[in-house]
């Protein structure tokens, strides 16, 4: 459950790749927007979970 499908493993080299060319700075942007998005998506399922009817 933990581990990437194929197609995963593939996206996440192609992020390496892109991230890898970023400056410092653009990294650290592009860190904090991830991280933002993670929090979003977590609250979500949170909410999902805690709404559903069992």
């Amino acid at each position: 459950m933990n581990q990437l499908n194929l197609e995963q493993e593939f996206i996440l080299k192609i992020y390496e790749n892109k991230i890898n060319k970023l400056t410092k700075i653009q990294a650290q942007k592009y860190l904090k927007k991830i991280l933002k998005r993670m929090m979003i998506k977590d609250n979500i399922i949170k909410y999902y979970v805690k709404n559903s009817i069992i």
